[in-house]
């Protein structure tokens, strides 16, 4: 029998303003104990270097996380033009040099490439799995892998900044699944003058924008407090692109079981996923069919 996981059940969101130098997993952690949280995930991983939101689920909200992975997201990067590096960001090594300097109308040209659906090879040093293993553990053994492209769905990509003729601040709209150290690389070949990130901040995140997110300095000073646990978001903000469903009373114990249950009148259509409430609390989220949401999520709040 396994052990008990000791800990508060707590449920709702934290968004963290993420620093510079510190894992996803890291601050997962951090917000699990300062919050003394049993359960804890985050929604969309940030390189070590990258800053900005960072958004935590913890307890039920843990259940809502795909919706807000899937969720559309911005980031603000720059890129140092002239150099590729073998990580595809500052923090690696300069494996090539050019001495080509594109023209801010050579840029806003060649962006228009990198919008709507594209295919984008993830970085050598990154979290995909080669063969069950993680490509950036064999890259840093010196292996050379063939990673398979991936489609990516951008929304803009826009030019913000021209600082020096090394440098071009972009900001990018996309959904899931998103690399911008391979937008980075991958524009600097298109550009024939190379490049790579320096500077990268996830600047919102479905409905969560790191303005408002909470700093490791504020979660430090107030740890195990009713001030953090103030804090806190709702479970539902992470539901916040699906139709709400108010359920009926007979459906609500349906739903709680795990069967589907009749739901009033709402937004949603036959096959739509959708999420019932009742007195404003989520209570499942499911697909509406013929006047019942069908759970694939039941979420138990007190």
């Amino acid at each position: 029998m396994g052990r008990k996981r000791k800990g508060r059940d707590i449920s709702g969101w934290l968004v963290v303003d993420k620093p510079a130098g510190l894992t996803s997993t890291a601050v997962v952690n951090k917000v699990r104990w300062a919050l003394q949280a049993k359960k804890a995930g985050h929604a969309g991983t940030l390189d070590p270097a990258a800053t900005g939101v960072l958004a935590i689920a913890l307890g039920e909200a843990t259940k809502t996380v795909p919706y807000i992975t899937d969720a559309l997201k911005a980031y603000r990067f720059t890129v140092r033009l002239g150099q590729a590096t073998n990580t595809d960001d500052a923090e690696g090594e300069v494996i090539e040099t050019s001495d080509a300097r594109p023209s801010d109308a050579e840029i806003k040209e060649a962006l228009n490439a990198f919008v709507g659906d594209v295919m984008q090879v993830p970085p050598q040093f990154s979290a995909v799995k080669i063969d069950g293993e993680r490509a950036y553990k064999r890259a840093r053994d010196g292996e050379e892998m063939e990673i398979e492209a991936r489609p990516l769905w951008v929304e803009e990509m826009t030019m913000i900044d021209r600082p020096d003729a090394d440098h071009v601040v972009l900001e990018m709209v996309c959904g899931k699944g998103g690399y911008v150290r391979s937008i980075a690389r991958d524009l600097g070949r298109a550009l024939g003058c190379l490049g790579h990130v320096v500077t990268l901040r996830r600047t919102w995140s479905g409905p969560f924008e790191a303005s408002d997110g909470v700093t490791l300095e504020q979660i430090d000073a107030e740890a195990q407090t009713e001030a953090l646990d103030a804090r806190l978001l709702p479970l539902e903000v992470g539901l916040h692109d699906l139709p709400e469903l108010r359920i009926t009373a007979d459906g609500l114990a349906r739903l709680r079981n795990g069967n589907p249950g009749a739901v009033l009148p709402g937004d949603a259509e036959y096959g739509d996923e959708a999420w019932a409430s009742h007195e404003g609390r989520a209570v499942a989220v499911g697909v509406f069919r013929a006047g019942a949401l069908h759970p694939t999520r039941v979420l138990h709040l007190d």
